[in-house]
């Protein structure tokens, strides 16, 4: 069974125990190492140690930047791939994260199985991060400039969603975790899951990244608005 090795560079206390134990508890991940600052990874990293499959790394450390720990990382281990820890409204860090070599970004207050899923989506290949940061980066190799696109109409093929499904489809692809879905909407999460169920069902895919692609391309989504 392959396991992925993961590090965790996380500030606050309470958030890296967190993140640490989620990948613990996955049988699937290994935690290589749990540090705190960007001194204290350059050194872990410079250290012997096996190969790194992944990082979770927040972008405002105490002397410095994630950025800065993204890049070394990738320079020590090119086959790494590396997620940022960040918080809603963080959008322009995270651009600039993607910019340094990051697949994606997990929210801080997902929860232990969210950011297992996420780090398992990524090493299968998907990159997870919503439509809006998708579009925005794309926006910023065009030079900012974007056409204006016509509405998508639902195609013939779409399967009927339930308004509460749709709800829950829109706000998947905005990129917000179960947890933050279910506070939203004043459901448990249990709730939520059983709506990602259907939707998963109806829309024929496995992941959220295959939700969001299919909804989109067959018209259950809009294309973002301009940024």
């Amino acid at each position: 069974m392959q396991r992925w090795r993961v590090l965790v560079v996380e500030d606050d206390a309470a958030t890296r125990e967190f993140f640490a134990e989620a990948v613990r508890r996955d049988p699937g991940l290994v935690l290589a190492g749990c540090v705190g600052t960007v001194g204290e990874a350059f050194a872990w990293l410079g250290a012997p140690h096996e190969a790194l499959d992944v990082l979770l790394v927040d972008i405002g450390l105490p002397d410095g930047s994630g950025l800065q720990v993204i890049r070394e990382t990738l320079r020590h281990d090119p086959a790494c791939e590396a997620l940022v820890i960040s918080m809603f409204g963080d959008e322009e860090n995270v651009l600039a994260s993607i910019e340094a070599g990051a697949m994606g970004y997990i929210h801080k207050d997902s929860s232990p199985d969210d950011i297992a899923g996420v780090i398992h989506e990524m090493k299968r290949g998907g990159s997870p991060i919503s439509p809006m940061i998708a579009r925005r980066v794309l926006g910023r190799f065009r030079g900012g400039r974007e056409a204006a696109r016509p509405q998508a109409m639902p195609s013939p093929d779409a399967p009927a969603l339930s308004p509460r499904e749709q709800e829950v489809l829109e706000l998947v692809a905005r990129g917000f975790s179960y947890a933050d879905i279910a506070r939203l909407k004043a459901v448990s999460i249990h709730t939520v899951q059983t709506h990602i169920k259907h939707l998963y069902a109806k829309l024929a895919v496995s992941s959220r990244t295959e939700a969001v692609f299919e909804a989109t391309q067959l018209g259950l989504l809009q294309p973002p608005g301009r940024v």
